[in-house]
């Protein structure tokens, strides 16, 4: 069985490229911050406003900051030894090669569903054989019996792949929460690999 300490020093040098800054992409990198991943590559081109703090890993004084600065201080707050590359960019198919292309994991963080396909089908295009870790369907609350994952290929998927966020249905912390921690789950199976707990 490994020990953190031999986890950690797996996982110091990979790399994993989260694309988007909010719900999902914040608690995602706060945990694979937390379990020693070595670099990660954030990226979004939003603020943080008081509405996200229901969900986001960002905190009331920080309100008005770019989401990669604030991100950048809680990761570095918890890991003072990760690397961490930023881009304070809208994520599209002519940027987003050049800004994942060493990564080893990518991990999708998108509120909406276009955006959702359009990283899909871009990194389907540029990157066959990258491993890319996506969520769908994490609104509302409750069932959590709900919520599972699935693959194909390549594609890992979490959520209910239901719940469409809407007045209704608001993204809250609990599922949202849920749904991170599973893509950040799935990454660090795939880049443990073969040392299974």
């Amino acid at each position: 069985m490994p020990t953190f300490e031999v986890i950690k020093r797996r996982l110091k040098n990979k790399k994993v490229g989260i694309a988007g800054s909010g719900g999902l992409g914040s608690n995602c990198a706060v945990a694979l911050a937390r379990v020693g991943v070595g670099h990660l590559v954030i990226t979004d081109f939003d603020k943080v406003e008081e509405s996200n703090l229901n969900r986001q890993y960002y905190f009331y004084d920080q309100i008005g900051m770019q989401k990669v600065d604030a991100l950048e201080i809680n990761l570095r707050r918890i890991n003072p030894n990760i690397e961490i590359t930023k881009h304070d960019v809208k994520l599209t198919p002519s940027n987003i090669p050049a800004i994942f292309k060493d990564c080893d994991v990518i991990v999708e963080a998108f509120d909406k569903a276009e955006m959702k396909q359009m990283i899909l089908e871009t990194v389907l295009l540029h990157f066959p054989e990258k491993y890319l870790v996506a969520a769908s369907g994490l609104a509302g609350w409750g069932a959590n019996e709900k919520i599972t994952q699935t693959s194909f290929g390549k594609l890992y998927l979490c959520g209910d792949f239901e719940t469409e966020v809407s007045e209704e249905l608001p993204p809250l912390a609990p599922r949202v929460g849920i749904v991170s921690n599973m893509e950040a789950n799935i990454v660090l199976e795939l880049l443990l690999g073969e040392m299974r707990p």
